[in-house]
Formats: C-alpha cells, structure tokens, sequence
C-alpha cells in the first residue's frame, strides 16, 4: 500500500520540482535582463547618461522668434524620451521572458528610406531629397514642383531631426510632382539657373554658435564640398546678420549669392535640387562616409581660406617664434563666469604666456575674433557654446575646457572634447572643485546640490541644468591653473611646421 503510494506521489514531487527550476531559472533569466536593461541611472552616470545625450544634446537656445541677444543663449539640453523609451524596450523584454514564449520580439522597421527614392534619411539625424529633371522651386509657398517625381515628399531641411522642439520652428517644405498633363500646371519659369539649387534652412536653434556648427555649417559643407561652387543656395529662415556672419564660408562653397527662398516671389528653376544635409556626428565628419574620405580637418582648412587666418600651427614658441605663446581666455558675462578673471590673466603672464580675455557674442565680427583664436596657442573656458571656436585653432595648439562642478563630465565629453581630437586639437579638462564653485556660497555642505549630484541629474534636466549650469560661477584654484598651464605648455609642440606654399 506504501509502495503504491509512493508510485503515485513520485510523478507530482517531479513535477513540482520542474516548476520550481523552471521559476529560478525564469528568475535568473529576469535579473539578467534588469541588470543589463534597468540599473539605477546614476550608479553608472557616464554610461547612462551617454545614452541619453546621444538622443539628443543642444545648447538650450530661447525660442527662435526672441531677440538676436536672446538667441544667443548657449546652455545645453538633453531630451527625456529616449530614456522613456528604453524603459518601455525593458519592459517589454521582460514580458517577453515571463511569457516563455520564446520569440524574437520584431526588429522595429528603419525609418531610413533607400537611397533610391527621392528622400531619405542620411542619419536619425538629418533627411536629404534629391532630384533632377524639370524643376520649379516656388519658396514663398514651400513648394518645390518636379518632374518627374513619383510622389508627394515633405521634408524640414535642418539636420536634426531627433529634436522636436528645434524642428518646431523649421519651415517645412513640400515636394510635389506634376507632369506635361497637370491640371493646373505648375507655375512657369521666372528665374532660370544652369546648376544645381541647395536648400537648407537656419531655423531651429541656428545663432547658437555651436548650433550654428553642428546642425548647419558643418553638414552644409559635408553636403555641397562636391559641387565645387557651382551650386545655388537656397536659404530657409535666413536672417541676415547670420548669413553676413557666415558669407566669407558661403563664398568657399558656392559661386552665388544666397536666396532667401521664403520671401523670394520668383519661380527659380533648376535642372537639380538637393533639399537637407548630411549628418554625421556632433561636430564632425566621418571620414569614412565621405567622398574621398573628406574629414573636418578639410572643414577647417576651409574655414581657414574662408576667414584668411595665417596659422596651420600651434608652437610653444608662439605666432611669432619669440617663445611667448599666446593664452586666450573665453570669457562670459552670464552664468559660469571666471570669478578671478585678472589673476587667471596674471598667473599666465608671469608664466611667459602672451595673454588675451575675449568674449564672443551676436556683436562680434566673426573674421576678427577667428583671427584672435586663430593666433592663440592655449584656449581655455567654461563649458558653453563660445569654446566652438575651437574650429579656428591651429593644429597642435591645446584647449581647457572648464568643467563645472556637479557630474557634468559626460556632457563636456561630446560636446568638446571628443570633437577636438578629430580637430588636432590637444584636449584637457579642468574639473572645478566644490571649493573653486560659487554653489558653496548658497548651499550648506549637506545640501543634495553639493553632496549628490547625481541625485539632482535623476529629477530631470530642468534641475541639473538650474543647479549647475545657470547658477555656477567658478574661482580657480590659482596652484591648480598654473600646473594646468604647466602641462598644456608640455602638450604644445616645440615648434610650428611650416605653412604650405
């Protein structure tokens, strides 16, 4: 009766035992996937924090009907929703797990078009259209009328369109199709043009010098190098202080003048039209997915034409070979000021170093202030849109950026020091220490501002950005400067290669 007993219980304990290592297993498989798809954001801030400034980074610029003055603010944002969407990725892999299902989940479709149609996107980035044949650009409609063309296109000719709020003030333009039987016909010829028109737009958050960079010129120059200046700019939201800003670049790539394409009432017409630019990376080029392996040091040469600037060199000797090289200091007037300005200038001085404070603004004649930085050997400055002028400096020549205080360390790795390499720029970071930041005039010690940065980062960008961005101003540490002199002096090369011939 035991026996028989025993039979019958044997297959339930096998069975509960196959229920329970399924569950262990189901739970190893789950804290697995938590720790690779959902630990804590800030245990890992330069890991987490990277991702999320890959979605989107900006210097945060007021809204683009503000003043010139306003729009020249350079702080830098980072959108939320691509960690929302991780999160939604996370959640659903876990249910994938729990379900025991065991299916692929289904590979989300590529927004990319093939490169055959007429639009594509080059990146997340940016789309670019492109057609030849007969084609009538009516801009203050926003129409481009083309045949042959197999369907309707709108497209927003600005390079970042990962950014809701910047492609919110970039005018969008149709392309329409039509053809010898259209009814109505397209409008006719006014203008007539034997090369190629370009449109590209400097909406967004273009008069942000780094905007003006990263989302425009340099994708502008990716994207029309090849024409060799037989090319016709047709220009979205121009302003023309930008556009007399930039003209000496323009003149690099195109032959022509710019067309203001929103309030010009003719019909320009083209054998080809190129609409958007090509993206590649946060200020900088891929060589590798350019033509003939074109890479922003092809950029800054031309920036050099562009401006006359005379440097291809930086040199521990100096611009003029007497062993004073020359010390810019970015200077601000808003948030993140040097506190100590004079003896920063001082401590350079009594180090041989030729010194200069400069702080570029809307005001600024580009040509000149290209001409100071290009003359400067050692650049440094707290963290803001005025370091973009890096792209002036000679080669070898050694930027300092500023970081403030509050874990900010992933954000001045993309915007700056990752580019400046690509630039042979020399690249070193200063990291402001609590006792060299004005916060600890306006915090207890205990306060989460000071003592947890990383807790302030986990409440959302408007809060780091408040703490440690609009807030901060910075007292260097004057021991600290001078041995970081010391070792931007030992970067410096002993002496400047010659300019080509």
């Amino acid at each position: 009766m035991k026996a028989s007993l025993r039979s019958r219980q044997e297959p339930r304990r096998v069975s509960n035992g196959v229920i329970i290592a399924a569950m262990l297993l189901s739970l190893c498989v789950l804290s697995i996937v938590k720790a690779r798809y959902c630990s804590t954001p800030f245990g890992k801030p330069d890991d987490q924090l990277q991702e999320q400034m890959n979605s989107s980074i900006r210097m945060e610029t007021d809204h683009p009907a503000a003043t010139v003055e306003e729009e020249q603010e350079d702080e830098e944002d980072v959108e939320e929703a691509p960690a929302t969407a991780a999160k939604a990725s996370t959640t659903s892999a876990a249910a994938a797990v729990v379900s025991g299902a065991g299916k692929k989940s289904p590979k989300p479709k590529s927004k990319s078009k093939p490169k055959k149609q007429t639009c594509y996107m080059t990146s997340k980035r940016s789309e670019r259209c492109e057609a030849a044949g007969d084609i009538r650009v009516e801009g203050n409609a926003s129409l481009i009328h083309i045949n042959p063309l197999s369907k309707s296109w709108k497209t927003k000719p600005y390079a970042r369109y990962h950014d809701p709020v910047a492609m919110a003030h970039v005018r969008e333009f149709t392309l329409k199709p039509f053809s010898s039987s259209s009814s109505p016909p397209p409008p006719a010829c006014t203008k007539n043009h034997s090369v190629p028109g370009f449109l590209f737009s400097n909406g967004g958050f273009s008069g942000n010098l780094y905007h003006d960079y990263t989302d425009v010129l340099i994708p502008l120059f990716l994207t029309t190098r090849s024409f060799r200046g037989e090319v016709r700019f047709l220009l979205s939201g121009l302003k023309p202080w930008w556009v007399t800003k930039f003209t000496p670049l323009f003149r690099q790539l195109t032959n022509y003048d710019v067309l203001d394409v929103d309030n010009d009432g003719e019909i320009h017409c083209f054998p080809r039209i190129v609409v958007g630019s090509t993206f590649h990376k946060d200020m900088g080029v891929d060589p590798s997915k350019s033509p003939g392996g074109v890479s922003v040091v092809d950029f800054k040469r031309t920036l050099r034409a562009a401006f006359d600037l005379p440097r291809a060199s930086a040199s521990r000797a100096g611009a003029r070979g007497d062993g004073k090289p020359r010390l810019l200091i970015i200077s601000r007037k808003s948030s993140r000021r040097f506190l100590n300005e004079k003896e920063m200038a001082a401590a350079g001085a009594a180090m041989g170093f030729q010194v200069r404070i400069a702080e570029p603004d809307q005001h600024t004649d580009m040509a000149t202030f290209a001409r100071l930085v290009n003359s400067a050997d050692v650049m440094v400055g707290v963290h803001g849109a005025g370091l973009t002028n890096m792209v002036f400096l000679p080669a070898g020549a050694v930027l300092v950026q500023v970081v403030p205080f509050g874990g900010l360390e992933w954000l001045t790795r993309v915007t700056f020091k990752e580019p400046a390499a690509d630039m042979e720029v020399r690249y070193m970071d200063y990291n402001v220490q609590l006792e060299e930041s004005s916060l600890l005039d306006q915090y207890p010690r205990s306060h989460q501002v000071l003592a947890d940065p990383y807790a302030v980062h986990k409440q959302g960008w408007d809060a780091l950005k408040t703490a440690y961005l609009d807030k901060q101003n910075v007292r260097l540490d004057l021991d600290r400067f001078r041995a970081t002199l010391r070792d931007a002096l030992a970067l410096l090369p002993p002496a400047a290669a010659p300019l080509p011939a």
